[in-house]
């Protein structure tokens, strides 16, 4: 089976026709100093695409502290940002979560930020009379699937959520789905609620040569063809689904499975022992974030039949990389996936065996799939998330 990657990305930029005075924008950066994934990419995107198209601005990032992470050296190095850490008394430890939660709201109004952004479900505390505010909102999964967490990070989490969204100005939801999440559970105003989507890192729509992919496949003991998962390795994830199809398909493919390691791995071994395919199954719990786009492209397939997401950012990934999806109905995926992608029951394997074994068979539809998928995400452009974000910076200024 080939899969050609040569597709033309084409470019894409979007017409501003508003003109937007300089401002100072202030960003809670805890995620994006110190979280390699996850909130710490998305915070790393929505930072770096402002930067990029409204380099005028200046930008404040607050955070108790810095971990060393490879993609974080421009945010301390650019001129148009600034990152701001406790000081005096309270950098010492047990003090930067009191300096974080408590004290940012005064200190961003003593600098005189425009805005101030929670990226991450969160805003300060105090708010002082003049600072406006916007938050973040990813998703509702602990509230709507609760089973996941703990009752004690259910509780804090909810605390956090309700107290942010009250006193935000503007609340941003990365998806439909999340707005609608926001309504049902929480009762928010939908007229509060705009929705700014999110993309992916650039790294992932730099085409790789096959000697390139070649070194990875032999880094990661890749099979020469298979089926690709990515995500934290966890029950919501809803990998069990995918071996199950596997033991169904006529045309089976090794599995690759990328992500951390949870309890969850336990029932997968389980299956995969009872099943006899061990052969098939190929986890690996620690990549290189350097690496991921290169097994993406060396992958003919990728599958992310997760039960529930606040978007599904690998998806757009996966199709930045060339590689054809098939995902979950419902929730948030053919937000994120598009009209040209395979949407399939969450909780049925038979489905899923026979739109993989149809995929596999018909190499035609597979490059449709990504040709068309391909303008679908340019809506996740950076220049457009960016000029997004700064309506709505506007709406409250």
């Amino acid at each position: 089976m080939s899969k050609n990657p040569q597709h033309s990305l084409g470019v894409f930029y979007l017409a501003l026709t508003i003109s937007f005075d300089v401002m100072k924008i202030g960003f809670d950066a805890k995620r994006l100093f110190n979280n390699s994934t996850g909130l710490g990419n998305y915070s790393r995107y929505v930072v770096s695409a402002l930067s990029a198209h409204y380099p005028d601005n200046q930008y404040f990032l607050y955070t108790p502290s810095i971990k060393n992470l490879k993609n974080t050296k421009d945010f301390l190095e650019a001129s148009n940002y600034r990152v701001q850490l406790p000081s005096g008394l309270y950098s010492k430890s047990f003090l930067k979560s009191f300096w974080r939660s408590w004290l940012l709201g005064n200190i961003a109004a003593n600098d005189g930020i425009d805005v101030f952004h929670g990226l991450s479900h969160e805003l300060p505390v105090t708010k002082p009379v003049g600072l406006k505010t916007v938050v973040t909102v990813h998703d509702l999964i602990f509230m709507r699937y609760p089973e996941f967490y703990s009752s004690i990070d259910v509780n804090i989490y909810t605390w956090k959520l309700k107290r942010a969204v009250k006193s935000a100005d503007r609340i941003i939801a990365i998806s439909e789905q999340t707005k609608s999440d926001l309504v049902h559970f929480l009762h928010v105003d939908p007229s509060q609620v705009d929705v700014v989507y999110q993309g992916c890192n650039s790294i992932f729509k730099t085409r790789h040569s096959t000697d390139e992919i070649n070194k990875i496949r032999l880094k990661y003991a890749l099979p020469s063809e298979f089926l690709l998962n990515v995500g934290t390795v966890e029950h919501r994830k809803n990998a069990l689904l995918i071996l199950q199809a596997l033991v169904k398909m006529r045309n089976k493919l090794p599995v690759v499975i990328v992500g951390r390691k949870t309890d969850y791995v336990k029932q997968l071994n389980e299956f995969i022992h009872e099943h006899n395919i061990g052969k098939w199954v190929h986890f690996i719990h620690e990549v290189e974030f350097e690496d991921l786009p290169m097994i993406y492209q060396a992958a003919d397939i990728f599958i992310y039949p997760s039960l529930f997401e606040g978007f599904g950012i690998p998806i757009v990934e996966a199709i930045s990389c060339g590689t054809p999806v098939v995902s979950s109905k419902g929730s948030c995926f053919t937000e994120a996936g598009g009209p040209d992608s395979l949407y399939i029951n969450s909780s049925n394997s038979e489905e899923l065996a026979s739109v993989l074994d149809e995929l596999i068979e018909d190499d035609v539809l597979r490059k449709s799939m990504i040709s068309k998928s391909m303008d679908y995400i340019k809506k996740f452009e950076p220049q457009v998330i960016a000029a997004d974000l700064m309506n709505v910076y506007k709406k409250i200024n």
